[in-house]
């Protein structure tokens, strides 16, 4: 199952949720009307959501709920008479795709691909440090300043190496508290696309000075284009948390960077067991995995392609989870 949030053409300053069906979406909304016309009985769980929930206010409910949807909503899409479809679904391309989790309580991003750390460090003449063997790390970053997909980015004022980081990123879907690594993986609602743009100047000092990445990655992050659940990954799951998933990073649609999920050294359910250790998790928090392997700029090296300028389009994309594109803009001016 896709949980996507978006916009339509006659109300473009409300943002829905919708499941994803191909090119197709189903309004939350009208999933109960569409149900019972096809003659399908709506599970209790799914009368009872309020109106036009969000997909953070979808996942706070009961675990049930998000299976109980899946279920329902293949029943659905299997029933609808493709002659039909328009009748009850938007069409991707009539819709305005926003970020799945625009407000996440907490945005938690680890260090978890062996590849980019070691490169990433040796080109500061770093070696790597033996504590990164022995917990996942993380920083926390924030989550205000979250990007959907084909948002424009503002070029931060206070850098002059602006880059992209290539990642996959979880969604909690079940909180807890001290949850053991091998029940992790069920409080997963599911994976998406994420951005995690950063201001290198800027971190080469926060990092000198042993107390970062943060200004270096305040003021942006892109998520998208929408929630994928575990379930559509079942066929290329190679462990725990851990998908055979092809992730790529163009720049103004040149490729540069090419990686796979599956390289991670530490996987989500080893995050989530880290994290909640005496900490309460909330359903909606997003957890990085890190940049994979040659999935930034800083790893690349300038002689492959320079920093980031205006005008550059950087899309990430990563098998079954899809494309995540933005494009870089000069800050619109304060009006202060």
């Amino acid at each position: 199952m896709k949980l996507v949030a978006y916009t339509t053409k006659k109300t473009p300053n409300k943002t829905r949720t919708g499941l994803l069906w191909g090119e197709w979406i189903l309004d939350i909304d009208r999933v109960t009307n569409v149900a019972e016309k096809l003659n399908i009985n709506p599970p209790r769980s799914i009368r009872s959501l309020p109106a036009t929930p969000s997909i953070q206010q979808i996942l706070s409910k009961s675990p049930k709920l998000l299976d109980d949807l899946q279920s329902l909503s293949w029943r659905i899409f299997n029933r609808i008479p493709p002659e039909h479809v328009h009748r009850f679904m938007t069409r991707t391309e009539d819709a305005g795709i926003k970020a799945p989790i625009p407000n996440p309580p907490t945005l938690r991003d680890f260090y978890a691909f062996e590849d980019h750390v070691k490169t990433a460090r040796a080109r500061r003449g770093l070696p790597m440090p033996q504590e990164w063997y022995e917990f996942p790390a993380f920083y926390y970053s924030n989550p205000h300043v979250i990007y959907g997909p084909e948002a424009d980015i503002p070029y931060p004022s206070y850098t002059k190496t602006l880059d992209y980081e290539l990642e996959v990123a979880c969604i909690i879907g079940r909180g807890g508290i001290d949850i053991p690594e091998a029940e992790a993986e069920s409080h997963i609602a599911g994976y998406t696309i994420m951005n995690d743009w950063s201001a290198r100047d800027v971190q080469v000092g926060e990092m000198k000075i042993g107390l970062g990445p943060a200004k270096a990655k305040d003021f942006a992050t892109s998520l998208g284009p929408w929630l994928v659940t575990p379930d559509e990954l079942q066929d290329r799951k190679t462990g725990p948390g851990k998908f055979n998933l092809k992730m790529t990073a163009k720049v103004n649609n040149k490729q540069f960077s090419t990686g796979n999920m599956d390289r991670m050294h530490w996987s989500f359910p080893q995050m989530i067991a880290r994290a909640s250790q005496s900490v309460q998790l909330q359903p909606g928090e997003v957890f990085g995995s890190g940049t994979v392997g040659t999935g930034s700029l800083l790893e690349l090296g300038l002689e492959v392609h320079p920093w980031l300028k205006l005008g550059d389009t950087v899309e990430l994309e990563i098998e079954r989870l899809g494309v995540l594109r933005n494009k870089v803009i000069r800050p619109e001016k304060s009006s202060e």
